[in-house]
């Protein structure tokens, strides 16, 4: 997928999808930058494991919805590495996919829709802010957004969760727009239900077993599934590819 020697930034990557992430990029040659909020023992962690195996690997501290931390951490990408070529805008606001405590419609406040939006979206605005001049100066780059495929088929309806998610589509397809110009790519990866990560645990095995009946595959999509999916999209073989949204969910939705 000739993504050796690439230089990417994976935020949210200590745990769960952005940890194996980080794994599967570092096993196809790229160096790697496992950004995290709090748990550093955990990046670390990520970081030792790749590094195992023969891998490339840092974890760098940086809280995504503050722009100075954001702007810290890219200057210290390129004063150490020299490029930022791929980022993944895995981090988000803690959420818990459980329909037995999630708000209604009638129930939720709009502080809980600002608190998803400043993770999805300010979050992957202030890390492309901060990488947009570097890949504009180099006239390649890739910046794939997690979205989820709530927005097309919200099964369970996580209003706050699935508001900010679809915002953050309009953001990458504005952003594929504009900068294609500049050899800027800018997808959206759209995973269904993904078990196991934290934010699934509490989802109730009866959800779970309902989903994958209606899922032509029949099963959860797994954190693997999602890593692959972001790496062909960062890869040489998307390079024709921009501003879609490609769902990774067993065909629960179809478009």
């Amino acid at each position: 997928m000739n993504l050796r020697d690439k230089i990417v930034l994976i935020t949210g990557a200590s745990r769960g999808i952005g940890a194996e992430m980080a794994r599967r990029f570092a096993a196809e040659g790229s160096f790697v930058v496992v950004n995290y909020l709090k748990n550093q023992a955990l990046a670390e962690s990520v970081v030792n494991e790749i590094e195992s195996l023969g891998g490339q690997a840092a974890a760098i501290q940086a809280d995504v919805t503050n722009r100075n931390q954001v702007n810290e951490m890219m200057e210290q990408i390129i004063d150490s590495l020299g490029a930022i070529d791929v980022v993944v805008n895995n981090a988000l606001s803690h959420y818990t996919f459980n329909p037995k405590t999630r708000k209604t419609a009638w129930e939720i406040d709009w502080e809980d829709y600002n608190q998803q939006w400043k993770g999805s979206v300010q979050g992957a605005f202030n890390i492309c802010k901060a990488a947009m001049p570097h890949m504009k100066n180099q006239m390649s780059g890739r910046i794939i957004n997690m979205v989820s495929n709530l927005i097309d088929f919200p099964i369970v309806p996580y209003h706050d969760y699935t508001t900010a998610k679809m915002a953050l589509l309009g953001f990458t397809r504005n952003l594929a727009q504009e900068l294609g110009t500049f050899g800027i790519n800018v997808n959206a990866v759209s995973p269904g239900l993904t078990y196991p990560t934290d934010s699934s645990q509490e989802t109730k095995e009866e959800v779970r077993d309902a989903i994958m009946q209606l899922t032509p595959l029949r099963r959860l999509a797994r954190p693997e599934d999602i890593a692959g999916s972001v790496l062909f999209l960062a890869s040489d073989l998307s390079s024709f590819i921009t501003g879609q949204c490609l769902n990774v969910d067993g065909g629960l939705v179809m478009k």
